[in-house]
């Protein structure tokens, strides 16, 4: 989304928290069940501690020297900080370790061998590292994800994990110029989100749906996100090197 003019990054956070009371109101829902999080993949910190001060305190990245360099400069909860980070898409193992000390949320967990170099590392520094399981919904052979029909498979096999916590499901939908061809992606994930039995006692803890983007945001909350990741349509374009 190209942004001209005076408007502010700001005005546009306004922007985006009004489409989300919107989607909310049209879904029956209140728009504190909605956690918005900006995505600053290519911007600098400068920007987001402008988001910051306009209020915004969940920040996501995709890559993982992105996350380690800015959560140095504006620590995450975990680490004492008063904005959360979350980690988002394809995670490397031999990133994993960065990913435990400086993430709040893992939004990409899609194997069991992620997970066990995730559980090892978690269990190295004494925490417990909140997931969520990337399901490829699309079916594109470009993303990552778990196949919609092995989702409870994994999900049982993470169940024992003592260092890692999965509280939800994540998707990243196909790009699309019109949302409303997504919505069954959207519906699907929630549908595996809602069919899922949570080990005993952990029942409080399975509470998130990770899904919708600046192009198809408000049709996610429609369908239940708690969860959206929006960053041109708050940032900007970004320009990439």
């Amino acid at each position: 989304m190209q942004h001209t003019g005076p408007e502010t990054l700001s005005d546009r956070l306004d922007a985006i928290r009004e489409r989300i009371l919107r989607a909310c109101q049209r879904a029956g829902r209140s728009p504190d069940s909605v956690t918005l999080i900006g995505v600053t993949k290519t911007f600098p910190i400068e920007d987001i501690l402008e988001a910051r001060e306009a209020g915004l305190r969940h920040f996501g990245e995709n890559k993982v020297q992105e996350l380690v360099s800015k959560a140095a400069q504006l620590p995450g909860h975990v680490e004492g900080g008063d904005v959360y980070w979350h980690m988002i898409g394809h995670l490397q193992r031999n990133k994993a370790k960065e990913v435990v000390r400086r993430a709040d949320l893992f939004h990409g967990l899609d194997s069991l061998r992620l997970a066990e170099e995730l559980d090892k590392r978690a269990a190295q520094v004494g925490r417990v590292l909140p997931c969520l399981v990337q399901v490829n919904v699309s079916g594109e052979e470009s993303k990552s994800g778990v196949e919609p029909g092995k989702t409870y498979d994994l999900l049982r096999e993470l169940a024992a994990f003592q260092h890692i916590q999965v509280r939800g499901l994540m998707t990243i939908a196909e790009p699309v110029d019109d949302p409303e061809k997504v919505r069954p992606q959207f519906r699907l994930l929630r549908t595996l989100f809602e069919g899922y039995t949570p080990e005993s006692g952990a029942g409080d803890t399975w509470a998130y749906l990770s899904m919708g983007m600046s192009s198809d945001f408000e049709v996610a909350i429609e369908e239940g996100a708690t969860h959206v990741r929006i960053g041109s349509a708050i940032f900007g374009s970004r320009s990439y090197p």
